[in-house]
């Protein structure tokens, strides 16, 4: 049985993680299948935006504590550094394959989102949850430092560096209500409302044109580390210009002209 399904509504692929019997821990199996599986859509010209879900009762519960999923890849006969690391490096890899995916990712959380869950809903561009969802930075209580597969790097951008801290050094869980009020959520929603509400917003990104998308996620993300405004300004120009020739920008002005929706021309 596979670990990751997918299926699509119009434009919108909805990535389910699929191993509820353990609140889809992140075992070697499930790490490869979804890693594959964003590497495929970073190139699916159908596709707009996509869903991330996890089947059952949680979103995703971290890292697969009892190892009853195999050995991560290139693991066989080292020791236990190189093993630790290699499995480490698989893990690094799922999460750069859903945040550099050209396709903008939004997380629908609810249940468990702790440790990898956590960080895989940071790895997102965007996120709706629920009041219950119960998220953590919690690697410092097995010992390890919560700066962990990225959360060290997005948490502080995403919420503030007090509030990240607080939360990445106690390693306590919080709610989806008080990820709403930290400003980690795009819509906190009832139970059951998740995935409807994360892709009716992920239809609303995907209405645009490929290239606005495309640009616009990668320009944000590059700009959220520009060492200057004129670095950023610089990116932004060359950006809008190269725009320009998709034709779009004309098709958008006939359109609003002649009151109707605009009809994007292909990349």
């Amino acid at each position: 049985m596979p670990y990751v399904d997918m299926r699509t509504e119009d434009r919108v692929a909805i990535v389910t993680m699929n191993r509820p019997e353990r609140l889809n821990a992140l075992g070697p199996a499930l790490i490869a299948e979804l890693t594959d599986t964003f590497r495929r859509l970073h190139r699916e010209r159908d596709i707009g935006a996509v869903v991330v879900e996890g089947a059952g009762d949680g979103f995703c519960s971290g890292a697969d504590l009892v190892g009853d999923g195999g050995p991560a890849p290139d693991t066989e006969g080292r020791g236990p550094v190189g093993t630790v690391y290699r499995s480490q490096e698989q893990l690094v890899e799922m999460i750069l394959a859903i945040h550099e995916c050209d396709k903008p990712v939004v997380a629908a959380v609810h249940g468990a989102a702790v440790g990898g869950g956590l960080a895989i809903a940071l790895a997102c561009d965007l996120r709706v949850a629920t009041p219950t969802t119960r998220f953590g930075a919690v690697f410092i209580k097995v010992g390890l430092s919560s700066c962990d597969v990225g959360v060290s790097y997005f948490l502080p951008r995403i919420i503030g560096v007090t509030r990240a801290a607080e939360l990445m050094l106690t390693g306590r869980h919080f709610s989806g209500e008080e990820a709403e009020r930290f400003g980690m959520l795009n819509a906190l929603v009832p139970e059951g409302d998740e995935t409807r509400t994360a892709i009716d917003l992920a239809a609303r990104v995907a209405e645009n044109t490929e290239y606005g998308v495309w640009m616009t996620k990668r320009g944000l993300w590059a700009n959220l580390d520009a060492p200057s405004i004129r670095h950023a300004l610089e990116l932004e120009n060359r950006t809008q210009v190269l725009g320009t020739f998709t034709g779009n920008m004309t098709n958008a002005m006939i359109a609003f002209r002649e009151k109707r929706p605009p009809e994007w021309s292909p990349m």
